[in-house]
């Protein structure tokens, strides 16, 4: 019955008369409506709804949609262990994860799965999420799939024990030259830390000296995380982010201890897609000039979103509780009094407007203006965080023809093909990673069959496109070959050679005295 829902829901916040006039109207629902109703949609409609008039991240997640949602968030999850891409109503195996079910029985790359159970999941277009649930399910359970292997004649069966699945949150890890380290960084989770310390210490050990932390996409995730992980930067007893709401007593966040990282020169790196936690720790850095942040402002995500779960029926609130501040007092939230819709727009106005292209695009109001605490440099509230140094987002190379290669599947169809006709001759031809960064090069035949391709899908042969997207795509190719026949990591040492904001950073680091200049501008 729709008048089971509680009251408790609301906050006392809200008038007595008002929670009576809800309770009211669902009570006449209830009772009254001439036809049946699906009373979860509805109730799930109306919090959805209300909600929206609160503000851009307060969000109802259904029951069904915990477990995925927060995934990301919890590091692992349970399954067999496979990166897998559907290509032509086919689940490709792109990679094996190291330990997990699907390796230890020999699943490969470049296999076909064609049936799970005795479900058909080969060319009747299945969903991933649908494909996903039939191979995740509880640790220790069984599940039996039959693969086609090029060069088998018939179908292969696996059985595999569902086990637990690691999400990492550190992409990469590596050293640039003898004495810069590099550490990727996807979202805050519960791992994040755990992570961290196994990748710093590994950079350690290769003598690191400086390091480039990238934050570029990172949408955030578990607050704590990015108090921790600021921690290792900051000296004991500094302000790292505080907390406050109306009914949020403010709660100060300080560096405990002495970190593994607290004097060597350190850059970080963001963009439009840095987020909420990513702006934590980005702001506690620049607020105590404990190292300098490289590429465009942040995304200006500053609230604090807490878990009610709704135990009813398993799903959840995330309810926005407080802002977060960083140690100047900033609040990094950017406004969302005009809608969501405006809200949502917003990155779509920087690049019309042109910000994402130039510095002097971006105007702050003098009365957001602050000082930060060791140096007395300008910072800014209230939209993000402004880089120290900032780089402009490169749209030459990105053109409509290699969009629709992309969006359409083209590109990536191509490169499995690639893979799976030529695995054998590029292992051997390219036994260490090394080897292949160096020397292999992505060669016109490829490029050719990647323009026939999307002929076929009805992509027309752009030429003045394909020779300004030309090396963006021959980068993209040689990373994916090198993830296929690695892993991440090694992915994003060919990606980041086109990172602009990389490149800047390690510029800075070797030559002498631009650190340091750059952080004492005014």
């Amino acid at each position: 019955m729709l008048v089971s829902l509680s009251l408790a829901v609301f906050s006392q916040g809200i008038p007595n008369a008002q929670q009576r006039k809800l309770h009211n109207v669902l009570m006449a629902i209830s009772t009254l409506y001439v036809d049946s109703i699906n009373a979860e949609e509805v109730i799930s409609n109306t919090i959805i709804n209300l909600l929206r008039e609160l503000d851009p991240h307060s969000a109802y997640i259904p029951a069904r949609e915990v477990e995925r949602v927060r995934e990301p968030l919890q590091g692992s999850f349970y399954g067999i262990g496979v990166q897998f891409q559907m290509l032509e109503d086919t689940l490709f195996v792109i990679q094996t994860v190291s330990g997990t079910p699907a390796e230890r029985v020999g699943v490969m790359p470049g296999d076909r799965m064609i049936y799970v159970e005795d479900t058909k999941i080969a060319g009747v277009r299945m969903l991933n999420t649908d494909i996903m649930q039939m191979l995740r399910g509880p640790r220790g359970t069984e599940v039996n799939v039959r693969i086609l292997r090029r060069g088998e004649p018939e179908l292969l069966p696996f059985t595999m024990i569902r086990d637990r699945i690691p999400v990492h949150t550190v992409d990469a890890h590596y050293m640039i030259g003898d004495d810069i380290g590099y550490i990727k960084i996807n979202n805050f989770g519960r791992t994040t830390m755990e992570e961290f310390f196994r990748a710093f210490a590994s950079l350690q050990e290769q003598g690191m000296k400086h390091l480039i932390l990238n934050l570029q996409g990172n949408g955030g995730g578990f607050l704590q995380a990015a108090i921790e992980l600021s921690d290792q930067f900051l000296q004991p007893g500094q302000l790292i982010v505080y907390t406050e709401g109306l009914n949020s007593p403010r709660h100060d966040f300080r560096a405990t201890r002495r970190g593994v990282f607290p004097e060597g020169k350190l850059i970080i790196l963001v963009d439009e897609g840095s987020a909420s936690a990513s702006e934590i720790t980005a702001g506690a850095v620049q607020d105590w000039d404990r190292g300098i942040i490289v590429g465009r402002r942040t995304f200006g995500k500053g609230l604090v979103q807490r878990e009610i779960p709704l135990q009813a029926d398993g799903s959840l609130l995330r309810l926005t509780v407080a802002r977060y501040h960083t140690p100047t007092g900033r609040s990094i939230q950017r406004p969302f009094d005009e809608g969501i819709e405006a809200y949502r727009r917003e990155l779509i106005n920087r690049f019309e407007s042109g910000e994402l292209m130039h510095a002097d695009s971006i105007q702050f109001p003098e009365a957001l203006r602050y000082k930060t605490l060791n140096l007395g440099r300008t910072v800014y509230g209230a939209g993000g965080i402004m880089p120290d140094v900032f780089i402009p987002l490169d749209t030459l190379q990105f053109t409509n023809y290699h969009r629709q290669l992309v969006m359409r599947g083209i590109m990536n169809r191509t490169i499995i093909q690639y893979i799976e006709r030529n695995r054998a001759e590029l292992q051997r031809n390219y036994p260490t990673f090394e080897i292949f960064r160096d020397n292999f090069e992505t060669g016109d035949a490829f490029i050719q069959l990647l323009i026939e391709n999307g002929e076929a899908a009805d992509i027309p042969y752009n030429a003045e496109q394909m020779e300004r997207s030309r090396n963006l795509i021959k980068l993209q190719i040689k990373a994916r070959i090198a993830r296929d026949l690695w892993d991440t990591n090694e992915y994003f040492q060919i990606m980041d050679r086109e990172n602009a904001a990389l490149q800047r950073a390690v510029e800075i680091l070797r030559t002498p005295g631009e650190f340091e200049r750059i952080l004492r501008q005014k």
